[in-house]
């Protein structure tokens, strides 16, 4: 079965090179109407350029529909003002690509708190503008896909990534709730981490990985999140050819006897308070109470 997006309306942040790009082109090969957005600033989120521009040029030659955007995602009123010009255009939003992204690592003790605030800015308060200036359309039309971009540092950490990591994470979390809330509504969340060799991972990969870190090899993975079947309240890693699941999960823990709920306790007992043995994948935050009220009964 070929997986269609004509008759979508797609918005793809961050569309002006690396994954976005390579979002942007196969979202209009496969008849998505695209809204390229990029600032075209540098790694670290300075400057301008028309890359946008170019992206939409590609897709036009292909024959397929796009125009471009310059806002700025940490700036809302800019952002909501291109989602009214592609719902002027085209008659609504569909799906959104959460993909604009700076970089500014250093260690934690050498980062200025301004580095932190701007990457935390562009990816968490950037993706809740633009997912803000599409909710209510999607909820009204009863139809949404929206993708969040976390990280391997995110979901793990990395040296040097504590501003990129905390941001990371922040849009995996984010995306567990609107998945709850869009789920009357049709609007499905997911979550991709992707590793590819892009301008922002350039340095970190060696010469002879680059290709096979192709930013193409992500996209069958973010466009399957975003599709018509898509599911929802997923993570998947992607790159390199490979797609993997990965999960938030919690252990059943242990019961700590009345008269004992100590520090000692906690430490006599680590072992068991560890062990993966039973563990589940919480659907919502609620599980959580849940499975302590079923590991006081089961105690």
């Amino acid at each position: 079965m070929t997986i269609s997006f004509e008759g979508r309306v797609a918005i793809v942040t961050g569309a002006g090179g690396g994954l976005g790009r390579a979002y942007a082109l196969e979202l209009a090969r496969r008849g998505a109407k695209v809204v390229v957005n990029d600032l075209g600033g540098t790694r670290d989120g300075t400057g301008h350029s028309d890359a946008a521009a170019a992206v939409v040029a590609e897709i036009e030659a292909a024959g397929g529909t796009a125009f471009a955007n310059g806002a700025s995602v940490t700036d809302l009123d800019q952002v909501e003002a291109m989602v009214a010009d592609a719902k002027v255009r085209w008659g609504g939003v569909h799906i959104l690509i959460n993909n604009a992204g700076i970089l500014r690592d250093k260690s934690f003790a050498k980062m200025e708190m301004a580095d932190f605030r701007a990457v935390v800015d562009v990816h968490l308060i950037g993706s809740a503008n633009c997912t803000k200036a599409v909710w209510e359309t999607m909820r009204e039309q009863a139809y949404g896909r929206i993708l969040m971009t976390s990280s391997s540092t995110g979901l793990y950490g990395n040296f040097g990534q504590a501003n990129y990591g905390a941001a990371k994470l922040g849009v995996a979390g984010f995306a567990k709730t609107l998945h709850i809330e869009g789920a009357k509504h049709n609007v499905r969340v997911n979550t991709i981490a992707p590793t590819a060799a892009t301008r922002m991972t350039q340095d970190i990969f060696p010469p002879d990985l680059l290709a096979l870190f192709n930013p193409d090899n992500v996209v069958p993975a973010a466009l399957y999140l975003v599709s018509e079947d898509a599911p929802s309240n997923v993570i998947l890693g992607a790159g390199a050819g490979i797609v993997q699941a990965a999960y938030v999960t919690l252990t059943p823990g242990h019961a700590l006897p009345e008269g004992r709920r100590t520090v000692e306790e906690v430490a006599a007992n680590w072992e068991k308070i560890v062990s993966r043995e039973g563990e589940i994948v919480p659907q919502s935050g609620a599980e959580q109470a849940m499975l302590i009220l079923k590991t006081l009964q089961g105690k």
